[in-house]
């Protein structure tokens, strides 16, 4: 299995890394991960690379008063992944706007590729839900890391 990779092993234009076990509960009658779980993976890998950056997203909303949303979703589906399959899903911001964060990822076993997505973030308020900009720590941060689409 990948391990996640440490940030400052993260530079300009690579891509976060984060581990991800297949169990029972994540497969559907067919016994291959239920699509909308890979969902699931994606938001974990982007949420441990917001953290390996020093942002905890229970902190952004007490103390800059935001959320980071998903605004949209493209999601290719290119082959199965099954119980227990050891997963490798990377996240990589590919654009930065005022309010919007543009996302590509990737889960993978092994060296084969088998989803891809594109996933649009919104920078919103905590309280009224409406877009506001990026806070300057955060917009550096996800501004070091800014590559190419994966």
């Amino acid at each position: 299995m990948v391990k996640p990779l440490p940030p400052a092993a993260v530079g300009r234009g690579a891509a976060f890394v984060w581990p991800v076990r297949v169990y029972y509960e994540d497969t559907d009658a067919g016994g291959v991960v239920y699509y909308a779980n890979y969902l699931k993976f994606m938001e974990r890998a982007r949420t441990e690379w917001l953290r390996g950056r020093g942002f905890e997203q229970d902190r952004l909303r007490d103390d800059s008063g935001i959320l980071f949303v998903v605004r949209s979703v493209g999601l290719e589906l290119r082959r199965p992944a099954r119980f227990n399959d050891a997963l490798s899903v990377s996240c990589r911001p590919v654009a930065l706007g005022r309010a919007s964060l543009d996302v590509g990822q990737v889960v993978w076993r092994d060296a084969m590729e088998l989803v891809r997505a594109s996933v649009r973030l919104a920078c919103v308020d905590a309280e009224r839900f409406v877009p506001v900009a990026i806070p300057a720590p955060v917009r550096a941060a996800v501004e070091s890391d800014l590559g190419d689409e994966l």
